[in-house]
């Protein structure tokens, strides 16, 4: 996939494209790329993402917080993965957020990218205000050379209670993770989500009940925490992964007061990786973050804890490895 930011620099080819922000990159955005990907190899023309390295709305109110599903540096490797031609990169401005939709596909789209045809999904409106719709863009490409194709809907398995073929947002699996559902989030992205960071310092707490954590300081603050709680995850650093216990809190048991902090019991490891780099990959979250009574009653919740998070560590890898096995 070629990133282009500068158009002065690299001029796109004549292209297929779809907007959005693309944020978790999740079934619902894999499957309208897949469609543009296959409209642009019966056209003969190439694949193209317009997407942009900052939320829109976060421009034009600097206070607001996206609560990213991905950071720009991670949706741009998970696009990348998927194999379109080019993601153009656009600079949304106040002076962007002004330009009705027949403007922006003529000055932005045709003029800028060469867009022969774009690919709208079912319920994506752009232009000022977004007043316009479907027919509309259809009306304007007619009028200035661009095809507009309205994008099959994606229909996901997914199930929430006793409501089936859950519609697939990115504001969907917000609220998923927010509650802890790490596991029906991980069927609506595709992957399992997962936080970039750097360890540091902590209290050390853990270390002296026999619990040594890692603490993380995500590296982009909009990014999205889940629900407190206690997790099996995958912990991956200098190449390699070990199993983990992860707690999100506040730690009511010691005190902590209102610091939530992010720290993961690395189970079986035992050294100093104070400053690395890690990725923590959520599988299941096992229970909410509780108050105990004593000391003495967290560390045998703790020693459970570990237990049922190595057997769901344990499961989750065979299962991977099973269905590796199936597609070879």
């Amino acid at each position: 996939m070629q990133i282009i930011r500068d158009i002065s620099a690299i001029k796109p080819e004549p292209c297929v494209a779809t907007i959005g922000f693309f944020d978790g990159v999740h079934a619902g955005h894999r499957y309208l790329i897949q469609q543009v990907k296959e409209i642009a190899a019966a056209k003969g023309l190439r694949s193209a993402l317009v997407t942009f390295p900052v939320h829109p709305r976060k421009v034009m109110n600097a206070a607001y917080r996206p609560e990213l599903l991905t950071t720009p540096k991670e949706k741009i490797s998970l696009l990348a993965d998927i194999g379109v031609d080019y993601c153009l990169m656009l600079d949304f401005t106040p002076d962007i957020s002004q330009l009705t939709a027949r403007e922006f596909m003529n000055r932005l789209l045709k003029e800028r990218y060469q867009v022969k045809c774009l690919v709208i999904g079912y319920d994506h409106r752009f232009g000022h205000n977004r007043s316009e719709g479907f027919e509309d863009y259809v009306c304007y490409g007619k009028e200035i050379g661009i095809e507009v194709i309205r994008a099959q809907a994606y229909t996901s398995d997914i199930e929430i209670g006793t409501t089936r073929n859950i519609p697939v947002s990115s504001s969907l699996i917000r609220k998923l993770l927010h509650e802890g559902e790490v596991e029906i989030a991980a069927r609506c992205l595709k992957y399992e989500y997962f936080l970039d960071g750097t360890v540091v310092g902590g209290y050390q707490v853990g270390r002296k009940i026999g619990f040594p954590t890692a603490n993380l300081s995500v590296d982009d603050p909009d990014k999205l925490i889940p629900a407190d709680g206690v997790y099996a995850v995958w912990v991956t650093f200098d190449g390699k992964t070990y199993m983990g216990m992860l707690n999100i809190g506040v730690r009511p048991t010691i005190d902590n007061g209102p610091n939530r902090t992010i720290e993961v019991n690395i189970l079986h490891f035992h050294s100093n990786i104070y400053d690395k780099f890690i990725r923590l990959t959520f599988v299941k979250r096992t229970r909410p973050e509780l108050k105990f009574s004593s000391i003495d009653e967290l560390i045998v919740q703790l020693h459970k804890d570990a237990e049922e998070t190595e057997a769901i560590l344990l499961a989750s890898k065979a299962r991977s490895n099973q269905q590796e096995e199936l597609r070879k």
